[in-house]
Protein backbone atom coordinates (compact mmCIF):
# COMPACT_ATOMS: atom_id res chain seq x y z
CA UNK A 1 0.00 0.00 0.00
CA UNK A 2 2.72 2.49 0.60
CA UNK A 3 4.03 1.55 -2.80
CA UNK A 4 0.88 2.85 -4.35
CA UNK A 5 0.86 6.31 -2.09
CA UNK A 6 4.50 7.18 -2.85
CA UNK A 7 3.68 6.50 -6.60
CA UNK A 8 0.46 8.37 -6.53
CA UNK A 9 2.15 11.34 -4.56
CA UNK A 10 5.26 11.38 -7.02
CA UNK A 11 2.90 11.93 -9.61
CA UNK A 12 0.61 14.66 -7.93
CA UNK A 13 3.93 16.32 -7.29
CA UNK A 14 4.89 16.14 -10.94
CA UNK A 15 1.65 17.29 -12.34
CA UNK A 16 1.81 19.93 -9.73
CA UNK A 17 5.50 20.68 -11.31
CA UNK A 18 4.57 20.77 -14.91
CA UNK A 19 1.39 23.33 -13.91
CA UNK A 20 3.41 25.55 -12.66
CA UNK A 21 5.48 25.31 -15.84
CA UNK A 22 2.41 26.31 -17.54
CA UNK A 23 1.73 29.28 -15.15
CA UNK A 24 5.52 30.87 -15.86
CA UNK A 25 4.98 30.47 -19.44
CA UNK A 26 2.38 32.12 -19.15
CA UNK A 27 4.16 34.86 -17.96
CA UNK A 28 6.84 34.70 -19.89
CA UNK A 29 4.17 35.51 -22.89
CA UNK A 30 2.09 38.34 -20.78
CA UNK A 31 5.58 40.07 -20.97
CA UNK A 32 6.41 39.26 -24.26
CA UNK A 33 3.17 40.92 -25.42
CA UNK A 34 4.00 43.77 -23.06
CA UNK A 35 7.69 44.27 -24.71
CA UNK A 36 5.67 44.24 -28.16
CA UNK A 37 3.00 46.70 -27.10
CA UNK A 38 6.24 49.42 -26.14
CA UNK A 39 8.36 48.34 -28.52
CA UNK A 40 7.74 51.96 -31.04
CA UNK A 41 7.67 54.04 -28.14
CA UNK A 42 10.58 56.09 -27.65
CA UNK A 43 12.87 56.37 -24.02
CA UNK A 44 10.99 60.03 -23.79
CA UNK A 45 7.48 58.17 -24.34
CA UNK A 46 8.44 55.57 -21.89
CA UNK A 47 9.62 58.01 -19.32
CA UNK A 48 6.74 59.99 -19.62
CA UNK A 49 4.20 60.46 -17.26
CA UNK A 50 0.60 60.65 -18.04
CA UNK A 51 -1.69 62.66 -16.78
CA UNK A 52 -3.66 61.10 -13.60
CA UNK A 53 -1.00 58.67 -12.87
CA UNK A 54 2.21 58.81 -10.93
CA UNK A 55 4.17 56.75 -12.67
CA UNK A 56 5.22 55.69 -16.17
CA UNK A 57 5.05 52.64 -18.19
CA UNK A 58 9.08 51.86 -17.75
CA UNK A 59 8.76 52.19 -13.82
CA UNK A 60 5.62 49.83 -14.30
CA UNK A 61 8.16 46.92 -16.28
CA UNK A 62 10.57 47.95 -13.30
CA UNK A 63 8.21 47.33 -10.57
CA UNK A 64 6.85 43.69 -12.12
CA UNK A 65 10.44 42.88 -11.87
CA UNK A 66 10.57 43.59 -8.37
CA UNK A 67 7.92 41.97 -7.63
CA UNK A 68 8.35 39.04 -8.59
CA UNK A 69 12.30 38.83 -7.60
CA UNK A 70 10.27 39.70 -4.02
CA UNK A 71 7.98 37.82 -3.64
CA UNK A 72 9.59 34.47 -5.41
CA UNK A 73 13.29 34.86 -4.14
CA UNK A 74 12.89 37.18 -0.95
CA UNK A 75 9.91 35.44 0.38
CA UNK A 76 11.85 32.27 0.69
CA UNK A 77 15.17 33.92 2.04
CA UNK A 78 17.28 33.77 -1.11
CA UNK A 79 18.90 36.46 -2.76
CA UNK A 80 17.39 38.03 -5.86
CA UNK A 81 19.41 37.98 -9.53
CA UNK A 82 18.72 41.81 -9.88
CA UNK A 83 20.86 44.31 -8.34
CA UNK A 84 19.20 46.06 -5.40
CA UNK A 85 18.98 49.41 -6.68
CA UNK A 86 15.97 48.34 -8.69
CA UNK A 87 14.02 47.32 -5.03
CA UNK A 88 15.44 51.09 -4.40
CA UNK A 89 13.64 52.31 -7.85
CA UNK A 90 10.96 50.38 -8.51
CA UNK A 91 9.64 49.27 -4.76
CA UNK A 92 5.88 49.76 -4.42
CA UNK A 93 4.86 52.89 -2.86
CA UNK A 94 7.70 54.41 -5.35
CA UNK A 95 7.60 56.59 -8.69
CA UNK A 96 9.74 57.96 -10.96
CA UNK A 97 12.06 60.55 -9.14
CA UNK A 98 14.09 61.32 -12.71
CA UNK A 99 14.26 59.92 -16.63
CA UNK A 100 16.34 56.79 -17.15
CA UNK A 101 18.36 56.61 -20.16
CA UNK A 102 18.65 54.06 -23.15
CA UNK A 103 20.75 52.00 -21.38
CA UNK A 104 18.83 51.73 -18.44
CA UNK A 105 15.28 51.38 -20.74
CA UNK A 106 17.24 48.31 -22.44
CA UNK A 107 18.72 47.03 -19.28
CA UNK A 108 15.26 46.89 -17.47
CA UNK A 109 13.46 45.48 -21.07
CA UNK A 110 16.07 42.48 -20.86
CA UNK A 111 15.79 41.85 -17.47
CA UNK A 112 11.94 41.59 -18.06
CA UNK A 113 12.13 37.99 -19.68
CA UNK A 114 15.97 37.29 -18.18
CA UNK A 115 14.25 37.09 -14.67
CA UNK A 116 11.59 34.32 -15.61
CA UNK A 117 14.20 32.21 -17.46
CA UNK A 118 16.31 31.93 -14.53
CA UNK A 119 12.50 31.48 -12.18
CA UNK A 120 11.76 28.40 -13.69
CA UNK A 121 15.21 27.13 -13.82
CA UNK A 122 15.04 27.93 -9.77
CA UNK A 123 11.63 26.38 -9.67
CA UNK A 124 12.80 22.89 -11.84
CA UNK A 125 15.79 22.91 -8.95
CA UNK A 126 13.23 23.03 -6.20
CA UNK A 127 15.16 25.64 -4.43
CA UNK A 128 11.92 27.99 -3.23
CA UNK A 129 11.56 25.30 0.03
CA UNK A 130 11.74 27.89 2.69
CA UNK A 131 8.66 30.13 1.83
CA UNK A 132 7.62 32.29 4.55
CA UNK A 133 4.05 32.91 4.29
CA UNK A 134 2.92 36.55 3.47
CA UNK A 135 -0.22 38.38 2.88
CA UNK A 136 0.09 40.81 -0.21
CA UNK A 137 -1.63 44.19 0.17
CA UNK A 138 -4.84 42.56 -1.55
CA UNK A 139 -5.36 40.34 1.32
CA UNK A 140 -3.68 37.42 -0.80
CA UNK A 141 -2.17 34.72 1.99
CA UNK A 142 1.35 33.47 -0.13
CA UNK A 143 2.17 30.59 1.54
CA UNK A 144 4.67 28.72 -1.17
CA UNK A 145 6.03 29.35 -4.31
CA UNK A 146 2.81 28.00 -6.47
CA UNK A 147 0.62 30.66 -3.99
CA UNK A 148 3.37 33.21 -5.20
CA UNK A 149 3.20 32.68 -9.10
CA UNK A 150 -0.31 32.46 -8.74
CA UNK A 151 -0.66 35.88 -7.64
CA UNK A 152 2.22 37.09 -9.93
CA UNK A 153 -0.23 36.96 -12.86
CA UNK A 154 -2.76 38.39 -11.29
CA UNK A 155 -0.29 41.67 -10.68
CA UNK A 156 1.16 41.52 -13.85
CA UNK A 157 -2.73 41.48 -15.19
CA UNK A 158 -3.14 44.60 -13.20
CA UNK A 159 -0.23 46.26 -13.97
CA UNK A 160 -0.53 45.47 -17.99
CA UNK A 161 -3.85 47.46 -17.57
CA UNK A 162 -2.20 50.45 -16.48
CA UNK A 163 0.62 50.22 -19.31
CA UNK A 164 -2.36 50.08 -22.07
CA UNK A 165 -3.77 53.05 -20.17
CA UNK A 166 -0.33 54.85 -20.30
CA UNK A 167 0.20 54.54 -23.90
CA UNK A 168 -3.06 55.39 -25.02
CA UNK A 169 -2.93 58.49 -23.58
CA UNK A 170 0.85 59.10 -24.76
CA UNK A 171 -0.39 58.52 -28.61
Amino acid sequence: MNKVVITQDRKQQHKDKRNMQKEIEKLKKTRIYLLDLIKDLSVEQLNEVPYGFNNNIIWNLGHLIVSQQGLCYLRAGIKPIIDEKYFTNYKPQTKPETPIDKVEVEKIKDLFIAVLDKLESDYNENIFTNYGTFTTPYGVELTNIDDALNFILFHEGLHTGYIMAMKHLLK
